[in-house]
């Protein structure tokens, strides 16, 4: 029992004494296979069609009338990253649907040809409470071979590297954000438009 005992109060130290770079608590993402046959049956639900549907008229409504949209969604526009943060502890989710919802992101990327770099978890101390981290980083498949030449040409971005993260704060989901962060230097083309993005996220 003293063993059990000592391990307990080593993570309680650890997680006080942890932070954002140093966490208490660092693992790799790995879903059971109840969770993805979860995933899969939420996918089809209407629940899922409309939050993505959400998503891409509130963008709309961004490009259009920013000063209208609903508090619980903003928006990230600037010259090298692009992208929105969801404030979902104002909208009645579930911690699984987000869940679902962060994989489904994950999952639509992927199918525009870019490759999970890496899916973790952090977990550590921020204030008064124990917040956790969530994330899938994906980066455009590498076409340096195939645009190299004489002289050498620009190297395709596709919409930059893209994260995406949850946060949790108190076992309670506190946002869902998702950014595509782009080169902007002689060596890369143009990233594509960011609106081209949010289409392909919402088809489904």
């Amino acid at each position: 029992m003293s063993d059990l005992w000592n391990y307990i109060k080593n993570i309680f130290q650890s997680t006080a004494n942890s932070s954002a770079s140093n966490p208490a608590i660092h693992e790799l993402i790995q879903r059971s296979e109840a969770e993805i046959q979860d995933y899969e049956k939420w996918k089809k639900s209407l629940v899922c069609r409309r939050l993505l549907d959400w998503v891409n008229n509130q963008y709309a409504a961004y490009l259009l009338h920013p000063a209208e949209i609903d508090e619980a969604i903003d928006f990230l526009r600037t010259p090298s990253a692009k992208g929105f943060v969801i404030y979902f502890r104002k909208m009645n989710y579930s911690k699984r649907e987000i869940q679902h919802f962060f994989d489904l992101l994950k999952e639509q990327v992927k199918k525009l040809g870019y490759r999970s770099y890496v899916s973790d978890t952090r977990t550590y101390t921020k204030g008064k409470w124990v917040e956790n981290i969530q994330r899938h980083y994906l980066k455009p498949r590498s076409n340096f071979e195939q645009e190299r030449g004489t002289p050498p040409q620009q190297l395709g971005q596709q919409y930059g590297n893209i994260n995406i993260e949850i946060c949790t704060r108190d076992e309670e989901v506190w946002n869902l954000k998702f950014s595509a962060t782009s080169y902007n230097d002689r060596m890369y083309k143009k990233a594509d438009d960011f609106g081209g993005l949010i289409l392909e996220l919402m088809k489904l």
